[in-house]
Parts: structure tokens; C-alpha cells; sequence
């Protein structure tokens, strides 16, 4: 079947909405070809840093016949409504069909050809697409990230025809800017395109140019017994930079490898664009980075490595000018400066937040370590935590924060456990990040993030949708992991509101539902009012294995059944109260019995958090309930008995009500 190919060309679009254009250039020509009723086999967009291409296999070569049954007003409506059925629907009175009472129209549309059908797409597409920022440049007017060159429209190997503001549809593409021919080539389909492109020295697919910069930067680091610092993030970047990378190793002066060495890898990152290079037995970084070239040099790079060099050595000049210049101030005579620094509006300066760190960091210490010397040195670290966002290299780099505020701690001469609070206040900031465990880290990091989500829950900024602009919900996510990895005991509902605690709750749900777990047993956890993140996780646990075994299954079974008969009976009045009969005879009283036993193995259970023991002494019900419902008539015609057994199934709903809050289980 027929092939679109489409491709865009403009003026350099930057490297951090190439992913996302690609994104969005591929969702609005599958919405508008399913919109025609044209669903392609395949479809699949490309981004680079001067062309956005769209190939689709498999695509009719027109639009199918289309019918429609178009409802219309009740017979004997007023005739307004009746004609303006009629014109909306392009039909006669005497083409309307009645059926039931009411008017019908039945519409039939030929199918349009493919290639009409897409130049309305790409027109849509182009007027339409949403840049973060666009730009209008040029006679045309038309809106476009960066000026837009030409475009390219090519189905079935001949060009669609049409035109928007001046911009002539064809056939014609390019190569690289300085490699290639400099000639602009015809294409008649996708294996033309392509070809053409890699003869002119452009890498299409933005995932081959990563895995190129990696392989031949890892070469260039084997071949000198170094090895690559790899960074997704900036692999990303370079990848949307060049449309032929081409890594080059440049040498650093190595005097400035006595900074410390997230500087040397930040002010590398954010300033050239460069990867590190380091030593794979020591770890420690060598003077030497990776660039990535957008050409193949005739003298293999050699003079793009050099002039690259002296502009890091500029860079590394301004750093290392910071970093000597900020140890002349200690953290502890930075703080008055925190008075300038707003941190939010609603919520006062950052020298007001380090203070409500700082009485949070007491507070939590004994959850974490019940000590004095976790306390003091958690309440110290606070203190200090955020005064390096003063600093000259935090000014200059914002994502050294913390860290930078540990390496000035140590400079002074600070306890180590102070120094690696203050490294590690802001993590975990990310799913994989790593967690800080040692106490008093923990004690800084869980303080900094409950303030930050306390405070935006109390002014009532909390996140909606994807909307999350203060990060609350990483916060959260942070807060869990922090506890459950060192087993904080802590008690949420002395720090958190109701609505911070259900915010927990959710966020719970996403990390064990990511590791697994079933949602819906947090919430029947959560609903018996614990806050206690250890417990609840202990609980989930236990409660996953015992619900995965036939005992699990068939008691649930069970207990929605005793549920569904009480609240039908509740309807009718109040349920008898008081405790069921222990002599009752059969499997009444069996149950009975059992349901007593039960009660006391799982308070036993729950008194020593042994929540697999507590899942074993309910599984003790499966068969006493099994027989129950199989042999005993709750709704007896006598009284006495049918009061009995409802109070029976009451105590069985209780008793199980202990362990988890089953009506909140699915399946």
C-alpha cells in the first residue's frame, strides 16, 4: 500500500524540543488521518536539529465510501426545527426517512483521495503545532520555531500539491550545511529519503546519533585506558545538536582537577556541552574531554579540541575564582543573607524556611534515631543546609546547591555527619535517585521536604492534573522512600493534614504499584486510619501474599458475602447488636468459635506487627465461612436465629476489619 512522507525543513530547532515535536508531530497526523477514517500500518516521526519527518506505511490510496444514519427532530416538530434539520444535513423533505416517530437523514459521502485528505493535515499541522515558542519570520508570516525553509510532501512517489503562505509543497531535501553536496536532491518515498540523507552526511534517527556519539566516544576513552562519564541527559542534547556527530577527546589543564569535581563536570555540562573522562581504576577525573563535532575534521579534530579548550579553561578560571572566594565566608555568616531571598510569596524568606527546617529537624530526629547527637547534629545541619544558595558557584551553577554547601562544611572543618546532611538534604529527586540513609541526612532530607509540602498544602497550591510546578508530588515520593528505607517510625498525622495525608496515600499507591503491588489493598490499609508508613507497607505486603493463596481468595469471597447480606438486612432497620451465641449448634456455632480464636491470634499478630501471622490466623476462617454460607440459612424464619447469625456475620466482618478494611479490595 501507499506511503506519506513528510518532512519539514527549517533554520535550527533546539535541542530540547526536538523529542517532544517529534511527539507531537506524529499524534496530530495519526488524530487526523483517524479523523478521515485512514489508519495507517505504521507511523513513525523523526526530530533533528533542522528537519521533523513523518513517514506512514500502509495508507489507502483513498478515503472508503462513508454512510450516515443523522438523527433529526420528532415527526410533528415545529417546521423551524424540521428545515434547519434539513440544511444542516444538505437534504430534500422528501429525502428525510421516519422511523419510530422520528426524522432520519441518510448521508452518503464519497471518498475523498488520500493526497487531498493530507494536504489538509499538513497545513493543519503547520498552523497549528504547538512550540513551546515559535517565532514568525519572512513574507509568509507563518509561525514556526525557527524560520521554516521548505517542505517536502511526497505520497505514492509523487508530491502532493498545495501551498501555505508562499511555501510550495515538493519533493527536494537536503544533506548536512557543510558536508554534503550542497545541492538539493529529489525523493520519491522513505528509502530514498534516507539514503540520501546518510550520503549527505545526516543521521536521521535521533537514537542512531546517541548510539553513535556513545560507541565512538568510548573508543576514543578505551584507546587511552580512560573512561566515558556517561550523562543521559546531555547525550540527549548533543544528539538534537548535530545532525553528523562526530566526538572528539580535547585535553584540560589539569591544575584545574583541584575543584572539585562535580564543578569541573557542571561547568563542562552547562557551559560547552562536553562529556568527562576519568580514570576507571580511581575513579577520580582525568584532564580530558569528549565534544561532539557536528563535521568530520580533516586533521582529525585537532584544532576544534584546542579552541575548545581554552574556552573550558575561561570557564574553569571563573569557577575556580567562586570556589576561593566563597570559602573565605563561613555557611554560619552567610545565613542573614537568606533574609533577601524570598522562597515563596505566601511563605516568607528562605531564612524563615531554614528556621521551620531546623524545629522540624528536631522533631522528626527521634523517629529516626532516638539519640541526642542525631538530634543536635540534624538541628545543626539544617541550619546550614541551604545558606550555599549565597554562594558564587551556586549562583552560577543552581544544581550544585547542596552539594557545594557540603564541600564548604567539610573546608570548615564540620562534623562528617553534618557535611553529608547538608550533601544530601535535596535527595531523593528523582525515582532512581539515591536515598540518604545515615540518620542524620535522613532527618535534614525528611524535614526540608515536609516543610516544602506543609507549606504549599496550607496556602493551598497543590498539584491538579500534570500540573505540579512546586514538585510536591516528588517531594512526597521522597518523604516515602527516605522512610521506608531507614524504617522511620513516623507518625504522618502529627506533621501532615488530612488532604497532605490522602497526597501520601496516592503517592504510595504509584511506588508499590510500579513494584507491583495491587492499589487498592493500600487503600483498604489506609482506611483503618494508620499513618504509620513501615506498618501500612507491612501490612500491603502480607496482605498480597495471603489474598494470592486459594484460603485468601475464597475468604474475601466469603467476607463480601456476610457484607452484601448485612447491608441489605441494614436497609430494613438495625442490625442486632451484642455478641453471637457460642453454643449455637453445627456450623453456626463452629464459626463462632472460630471467629473468637481468631480475634485473639490476630490481636496477638498485630501487638507484634507479624503480619504474616495475622494473615494465618484469618485464613483459619476460610473453612468455618466456607460452611457456614453452605449450610446455615441466615434469614431464618425464626427470629432468634436470624438475629444470631446476623450478629455472627457482623463479628466475622469486624473481626476481619482489624487486619485491613476488605471492602476496599477489588476482585
Amino acid at each position: 500500500m501507499p506511503q506519506l512522507l513528510l518532512e519539514l525543513f527549517s533554520e535550527e530547532i533546539p535541542a530540547r524540543m526536538q523529542a517532544q515535536a517529534a511527539r507531537d508531530l506524529e499524534r496530530m497526523a495519526r488524530e487526523s488521518l483517524a479523523a478521515e477514517g485512514l489508519l495507517p500500518e505504521a507511523l513513525t516521526a523523526f526530530a533533528g536539529p533542522r528537519r521533523l519527518t513523518l513517514v506512514a506505511e500502509g495508507l489507502a490510496a483513498a478515503q472508503a465510501d462513508r454512510h450516515e444514519e443523522r438523527k433529526g427532530p420528532r415527526v410533528g416538530a415545529p417546521e423551524q426545527a424540521i428545515e434547519g434539520f434539513l440544511r444542516s444535513a444538505g437534504i430534500a423533505r422528501e429525502q428525510m426517512v421516519e422511523k419510530e416517530g422520528v426524522y432520519f437523514a441518510h448521508l452518503h459521502k464519497s471518498g475523498r483521495p488520500t493526497p487531498a485528505i493530507v494536504a489538509e493535515m499538513v497545513e493543519a499541522i503547520v498552523r497549528n503545532f504547538p512550540w513551546p515558542k515559535s517565532m514568525v519570520s519572512g513574507v509568509s508570516r507563518l509561525r514556526w520555531v525557527r524560520p521554516l525553509q521548505r517542505i517536502l510532501c511526497v505520497f505514492d512517489g509523487e508530491v502532493v500539491p498545495f501551498e501555505i503562505d508562499g511555501f510550495v509543497s515538493g519533493d527536494l531535501t537536503e544533506g548536512h550545511r557543510f558536508m554534503g553536496t550542497g545541492q538539493a536532491f529529489h525523493v520519491r518515498n522513505f528509502d530514498d529519503y534516507a539514503d540520501g540523507l546518510a550520503r549527505n552526511f545526516v543521521v536521521l534517527d535521533p537514537e542512531e546519533r546517541k548510539e553513535r556519539i556513545l560507541d565512538a566516544a568510548r573508543t576514543l576513552c578505551f584507546a587511552r585506558n580512560f573512561e566515558l562519564v556517561e550523562d543521559e541527559g546531555l547525550l540527549d542534547e548533543v544528539a538534537g545538536l548535530a545532525e553528523w556527530p562526530t566526538p572528539v577527546m580535547g585535553d584540560m589543564d589539569p591544575e584545574f582537577l583541584d575543584l572539585p569535581p562535580e564543578v569541573v563536570r557542571t561547568s563542562m555540562r552547562v557551559h560547552q556541552r562536553f562529556f568527562a573522562v576519568r580514570d576507571p581504576k580511581s575513579g577520580f577525573l582525568v584532564p580530558h574531554f569528549i565534544t561532539v563535532a557536528n563535521i568530520e575534521a580533516t586533521d582529525g579534530g585537532k584544532l576544534i579540541a584546542s579552541g575548545n579548550a581554552r574556552v573550558l579553561s575561561a570557564r574553569l578560571s571563573d569557577a575556580r575564582f567562586f570556589w576561593n572566594e566563597d570559602r573565605k565566608v563561613r555557611l554560619e555568616d552567610r545565613l542573614e543573607k537568606l533574609k533577601g531571598v524570598t522562597f515563596h510569596a505566601k511563605l516568607g524568606t528562605m531564612y524563615e524556611r531554614v528556621e521551620r527546617i531546623t524545629a522540624l529537624a528536631a522533631e522528626l530526629a527521634p523517629y529516626v534515631r532516638d539519640d541526642e547527637g542525631t538530634r543536635v547534629f540534624a538541628m545543626q545541619a539544617a541550619r546550614l543546609c541551604k545558606a550555599d544558595l549565597v554562594t558564587g558557584l551556586v549562583g552560577e551553577f543552581p544544581e550544585l546547591q547542596g552539594i557545594m554547601g557540603g564541600y564548604y562544611a567539610e573546608k570548615e572543618g564540620l562534623e562528617p555527619e553534618i557535611v553529608d546532611a547538608i550533601r544530601w538534604h535535596y535527595k531523593p529527586q528523582g525515582p532512581t535517585d539515591d536515598v540518604p540513609v545515615q540518620a542524620v541526612a535522613a532527618t535534614v532530607a525528611l524535614a526540608d521536604k515536609l516543610d516544602t509540602l506543609v507549606s504549599f498544602f496550607a496556602i493551598d497550591e497543590k498539584p491538579t492534573g500534570s500540573r505540579d510546578p512546586y514538585a510536591l508530588r516528588r517531594a512526597a515520593l521522597g518523604v516515602i522512600r527516605i522512610v521506608l528505607q531507614t524504617r522511620a517510625r513516623l507518625p504522618l498525622r502529627k506533621f501532615a493534614s488530612d488532604d497532605l495525608l490522602a497526597f501520601f496515600a496516592d503517592r504510595l499507591k504509584v511506588l508499590l504499584r510500579e513494584q507491583g503491588e495491587r492499589y487498592d489493598l493500600v487503600d483498604a490499609v489506609f482506611a483503618l486510619g494508620d499513618d504509620d508508613l513501615v506498618r501500612i507497607v507491612s501490612k500491603v505486603n502480607a496482605l498480597s501474599a495471603f489474598l494470592g493463596t486459594e484460603d485468601g481468595k475464597n475468604l474475601l469471597a466469603g467476607y463480601k458475602r456476610a457484607v452484601n447480606i448485612l447491608k441489605a438486612e441494614a436497609k430494613k432497620g438495625p442490625l442486632p447488636s451484642g455478641e453471637p451465641n457460642d453454643s449455637a449448634p453445627g456450623e453456626e456455632g463452629a464459626l463462632t468459635n472460630a471467629v473468637g480464636h481468631m480475634e485473639v491470634e490476630v490481636g496477638k499478630a498485630l501487638g507484634h506487627e507479624d503480619y504474616a501471622a495475622a494473615m494465618r490466623a484469618l485464613a483459619e476462617l476460610r473453612e468455618p465461612v466456607d460452611a457456614f454460607f453452605d449450610k446455615v440459612l441466615v434469614n431464618s424464619d425464626i427470629a432468634s436465629e436470624r438475629d444470631n447469625r446476623l450478629r455472627l456475620l457482623v463479628k466475622v466482618r469486624d473481626a476481619m476489619g482489624r487486619v485491613a478494611d476488605f471492602s476496599q479490595v477489588t476482585g
